[in-house]
């Protein structure tokens, strides 16, 4: 059996990493082939995350290879799509995904959607706004990556799975022979240059905080045009490589969000990345992050300025509860986030539909 994973960038993108590459062990053990089709390259998402520019050449050269491989009938048994086959245009390219003759899985772990449904240019609302009921009603089975989402997709698609974004929780765990220099409290955000703009609203807050509290502020994946202006803040430009030991490091990790459609539509990867590495989490009470925190347990949720400052300060003076939460987190994603636990499901779902069996949830 011969899968192909239509991704929408390589593996730079956390959401490639983690919800299609992670799971290849688990599908060759399943008996696929594993063949990986993403529309951009590292290349080119590479220079969007340096410079905010797209290259439209390159745009048009990666369109142009999707449409060539549709068409020529490739020798597969199962699609696994992200998001979408073509962005920005109507929906009837979304079609084509149905060239190959053969099954569909959907899949997407952010509202995307509201590029084109809440667009603020009418004619974008009105020649794409329901450009992916095509394609996600043309598949089997629509991955999910939480409530907010599925609900959108039910609208086109009868068959909803809500998947989790996952962690490996072999490499992502604590570190216990963890040692510093001093009892400085180190604080952290992870992400990309496209969600800096979420921890930077806080930084205010961070800076007060740090006047009177022993702390140190780490952040890796920063926006290229940010020019750091806090001494507190430590800033770390993201590779696999250092990306678990930074995690690791972390005392405390946050992630700020806004209220907005936007925002429900994201999975609460960094608390789950948080939490396997045993870390306490103080998260904006949105979306997947009320989902994924129990608040009190295993995190904080806040809503307002003061409640940022309170509960990062009970968690900097209290290095009990700092162990407590840690630990509670830690096997919350080992019974519910874990790739073990769902590596076997996803690759059973992708062999029933393969071989024309039912699904069952």
């Amino acid at each position: 059996m011969k899968v192909a994973l239509l991704t929408k960038y390589g593996d730079l993108a956390a959401s490639t990493r983690q919800r299609f590459d992670q799971y290849q062990p688990f599908l060759k053990e399943a008996g696929f082939e594993v063949l990986k089709y993403p529309l951009f390259n590292n290349n080119y998402l590479k220079e969007f995350y340096d410079t905010g520019n797209k290259n439209f050449i390159q745009v048009f050269t990666a369109y142009f290879k999707r449409l060539k491989w549709l068409i020529s009938k490739p020798d597969i048994d199962l699609i696994w799509l992200h998001y979408e086959l073509f962005p920005y245009l109507p929906g009837v390219f979304e079609k084509l995904i149905s060239l190959p003759g053969k099954p569909i899985v959907f899949d997407y772990d952010d509202a995307f959607f509201l590029n084109y449904d809440s667009n603020p240019k009418w004619y974008v609302r009105k020649f794409l706004g329901q450009k992916l009921h095509y394609t996600i009603g043309a598949a089997k089975i629509a991955f999910c990556g939480n409530v907010y989402l599925a609900n959108y997709a039910r609208k086109s698609c009868s068959e909803i799975k809500i998947v989790p974004t996952v962690v490996n929780t072999d490499l992502l765990c604590p570190n216990k022979k963890k040692k510093k220099k001093g009892n400085s409290i180190n604080i952290g955000w992870i992400g990309s240059p496209t969600t800096w703009n979420y921890f930077e609203k806080i930084l205010p807050i961070m800076k007060q905080v740090a006047l009177t509290e022993d702390v140190s502020l780490l952040a890796m994946g920063a926006s290229h045009n940010y020019v750091n202006t806090h001494s507190i803040l430590n800033l770390f430009k993201w590779s696999k490589k250092v990306e678990v030991p930074f995690l690791q490091s972390l005392d405390i990790g946050v992630m700020p969000l806004n209220n907005t459609p936007w925002e429900k539509g994201k999975c609460g990867y960094k608390i789950i990345q948080y939490m396997a590495c045993g870390i306490p989490v103080v998260a904006s009470s949105v979306g997947a992050n009320k989902d994924i925190i129990d608040h009190g347990v295993d995190g904080f949720l806040v809503k307002t300025h003061e409640e940022w400052r309170t509960f990062i300060k009970e968690l900097i003076n209290n290095k009990n509860l700092r162990q407590k939460m840690g630990n509670a987190g830690r096997k919350k994603i080992e019974s519910k986030y874990s790739l073990k636990v769902w590596g076997p499901q996803v690759s059973e779902i992708l062999k029933n539909i393969s071989n024309g069996r039912a699904f069952k949830q």
